[in-house]
């Protein structure tokens, strides 16, 4: 975790906010254990640092947040939470994030929170804010909604795809256009349906795929389909990629990423099906091993680089003050790659 403070300022005209003694009085405790809670001290008991926590909240009281700022007029540190940072897409949003915000002079507080659903969320949130941090970007937080934080009212926040893109300034990649591109492509090459491979149903891009998928195939007059689910690593795709080598109905698949698409190619050879010539093979991301791939991988391309841009460009211009100048929603633009994993299938 990175906490290196850099840069000063002024501010002025700002409004006295609560006092360590408004928390104290509303959480029933006194101001020396608001003070070890805002610490991180260890001595204070759960259940009191809960109700310490509440207090703040409520009061939208952040102690070292309002006292760095009197002295330097920012921390010049964002906070960053992620879901899993061993899923590739979080890890290149996160980098590109992490590099955009360098170029502007600020550096980068990161917490990792596996289960956002549970109270991880909300004492991640509520830590950040603790330790100083001028706006806020969450890269992934599962299906956990705004209830799930702990953050004053006024703290810049920006999010990527999850469920609180309609609470905060967001930037999402365009799932459901890159989708309908992978399997329209599939389907004008003549094959009759697409099966895919999902992601973790704990992933909001990997339902948003998932639903688009389904949406196409329906339009396109294609009955449903049962569909795996895959955990985004190359290994969930060789395993499921076992069963659909058995299966030689199956002429065409959508894989909700890459990595996915690389252990399915990998089960499809050892059981002698040939890619493209009896399995096309389509995956979502564009990750730089996709064109290295044999043969190499059709993919739907995003932009990490341009997401990491644009959640950096939504927090700062709300630090600024400039929140009311630029486009609370971003949408990211897809492009459908075709390389040499999709073909017309062998019966035509």
């Amino acid at each position: 975790m990175s906490n290196v403070q850099r840069g000063t300022g002024n501010i002025t005209g700002k409004k006295k906010g609560p006092s360590i003694s408004d928390v104290a009085r509303l959480a029933g405790v006194s101001a020396q254990t608001v003070s070890r809670v805002s610490t991180g001290a260890e001595v204070v008991r759960p259940e009191t640092r809960e109700r310490v926590l509440a207090a703040m909240t409520k009061l939208g009281y952040a102690p070292n947040r309002a006292a760095r700022a009197l002295r330097n007029g920012s921390s010049r540190t964002i906070g960053v939470i992620t879901q899993q940072l061993d899923r590739t897409g979080e890890t290149l949003t996160t980098a590109a994030v992490t590099e955009a915000l360098e170029l502007e002079g600020y550096s980068v507080n990161l917490i990792q929170v596996h289960n956002p659903e549970s109270a991880q969320l909300s004492e991640a949130s509520s830590r950040l804010v603790r330790q100083a941090v001028d706006g806020l970007i969450i890269v992934r937080a599962g299906h956990a909604g705004s209830e799930s934080l702990s953050l004053p009212a006024d703290l810049p926040v920006a999010v990527s795809d999850s469920r609180l893109v309609t609470h905060f300034p967001s930037v999402v990649p365009d799932q459901v256009q890159g989708t309908r591109d992978a399997v329209l492509h599939l389907l004008e090459l003549g094959h009759r349906t697409v099966h895919h491979i999902a992601g973790s149903a704990d992933s909001h891009p990997a339902l948003a795929r998932s639903a688009a998928w389904a949406r196409v195939l329906a339009e396109s007059g294609v009955p449903a389909l049962p569909q795996w689910e895959g955990d985004w690593t190359p290994q969930s795709g060789y395993l499921i990629g076992q069963q659909i080598a058995r299966d030689p109905s199956i002429t065409a698949v959508y894989c909700a990423n890459d990595e996915m698409a690389f252990g399915l190619m990998r089960a499809l050879y050892e059981h002698g099906r040939r890619v493209p010539d009896d399995v096309s093979v389509v995956g979502f991301d564009g990750i730089a091993l996709s064109e290295f791939s044999s043969p190499p991988l059709t993919t739907i391309k995003q932009d990490f680089s341009r997401i990491g841009r644009e959640l950096t460009r939504l927090v700062l211009a709300a630090v600024h003050g400039h929140a009311d100048t630029v486009t609370r929603h971003v949408v990211v633009p897809t492009e459908l790659l075709v390389r040499g994993t999709t073909a017309p299938p062998s019966h035509l």
